[in-house]
């Protein structure tokens, strides 16, 4: 199936609303890029460290175990039991030398090997499995599975290209930024969204809302526009980073930028500032670095809270925003409690994530009932895509659609990369 999809512009500063509702385009995303060539974020190599220790994740709308097995190799296969497709495992994490699904007992291995079944012989002669039943030929689907500094990525596809040509230096610079120490993992958070996926995909890559969304940032200058910053992408556009620097503005500059908006930066005040202490532990010194993988996953700094954010698709109109926080293993017990502050500004309650998901929403929302109109993506210009020395861009979602429309078969002629 290849759908028609008559896009405005080439460059993809026009995007049709009716691609965040349409029930054919949700299965063939699933289809070809959740199920084709992209590699998916799965999870930390930090979340299982130890030998038959396990994890589930998901990959677009497949459920996924992530599990080392006693020789310590990492496996990924479908957490569906091969008899009647009931989920294996149900637990986020835990460690098991075996994985027996909860109806009929059926066992694999954490490598995924359906490895016994109740009765296969049956009982008295009577009943039991075929004799030329094969488990072997009945086991659950099998990903592939690379390893990034520690942060694993699976795929479906033998069409993959490696997760070194995938990421590209930019991406694998990128991972190695963030794990280039232990990780310690502080917790999680699920935030459900009424709204397609691309949405919360395209509001990752979309660098200058923040400071007009969410005033707590602007006010307190965790995140400005008038920042030094910029968006840097890898050579095919998929992948992008937005970044910033604490401080490198002043109070005066931002009051001016942001006069003729409805922002204030006196609406506010902080009985308690310990959210907003920051200390630098990076070499390149930003205070904001949010790094996308294409199609499904964020690492973000913000301050000195880090994490992980897994976008999982739940159909056409919802997404699941899944985060994984973390510190370091070195971190003293001081940096721990103040990461764990510092997280208040994200997560399903967080100063700014709620707003995200209301903005996602509202789009949702008022697009259904305008097939036939358009997002308008023209911030920081049209044409060929290219990083930027600031923020105020849309040029990284056009990137992703761009991506997008390759693995879909549905690019416009002359359809830029």
């Amino acid at each position: 199936m290849k759908p028609d999809i008559a896009w405005p512009r080439n460059d993809y500063s026009r995007v049709p609303f009716w691609l965040h509702h349409d029930e054919d385009i949700y299965a063939l995303e699933m289809e070809r890029i959740f199920r084709g060539p992209a590699w998916s974020y799965l999870c930390l190599e930090a979340e299982i460290p130890n030998p038959c220790d396990f994890r589930t994740t998901w990959v677009g709308d497949t459920p996924v175990i992530v599990s080392r097995a006693k020789d310590g190799v990492i496996h990924a296969f479908v957490n569906r039991c091969s008899h009647r497709g009931a989920m294996i495992v149900r637990e986020l994490r835990g460690n098991a030398e075996r994985l027996v699904c909860l109806y009929h007992r059926w066992c694999y291995s954490n490598a995924g090997e359906l490895t016994g079944l109740p009765f296969r012989k049956g009982l008295k002669g009577e009943g039991g499995m075929p004799e030329d039943f094969d488990m072997k030929a009945v086991s659950p689907q099998r990903l592939k599975v690379a390893n990034c500094h520690g942060m694993l990525f699976g795929t479906f596809s033998d069409r993959a290209e490696t997760i070194e040509a995938y990421l590209g230096e930019f991406g694998i610079g990128m991972v190695r930024r963030f794990l280039s120490r232990p990780v310690r993992i502080l917790g999680y958070s699920r935030q459900r969204i009424a709204g397609n996926w691309k949405l919360y995909a395209e509001n990752l890559r979309d660098t200058y809302h923040a400071s007009l969304l969410h005033e707590f940032f602007v006010t307190y200058g965790v995140d400005r526009a008038t920042q030094k910053g910029g968006v840097k992408m890898d050579a095919r556009h998929r992948h992008n980073m937005n970044h910033a620097y604490a401080g490198s503005d002043s109070q005066e500059e931002a009051k001016a930028a942001y006069a003729d908006t409805a922002a204030r930066l006196d609406r506010m005040q902080l009985r308690d500032k310990k959210l907003l202490n920051y200390k630098n532990e990076f070499p390149d010194g930003m205070n904001l670095a949010a790094p996308t993988f294409f199609p499904n996953a964020l690492l973000i700094q913000i301050n000195n809270t880090l994490g992980t954010r897994q976008i999982r698709p739940k159909g056409p109109g919802a997404h699941e925003v899944f985060q994984t926080l973390f510190g370091y293993v070195d971190d003293d017990e001081a940096m721990t409690r103040h990461r764990l502050i510092s997280a208040n500004l994200v997560g399903p309650a967080g100063f700014v994530s709620m707003e995200d998901g209301e903005a996602i929403e509202v789009i949702q929302k008022a697009t259904r009932s305008s097939p036939e109109g358009c997002e308008v993506i023209e911030m920081g210009g049209r044409g060929p895509v290219a990083d930027q020395a600031h923020r105020v861009t849309e040029a990284p979602i056009r990137g992703f659609w761009s991506y997008w429309a390759e693995l879909m078969g549905v690019e416009p002629a002359g359809g830029i990369r």
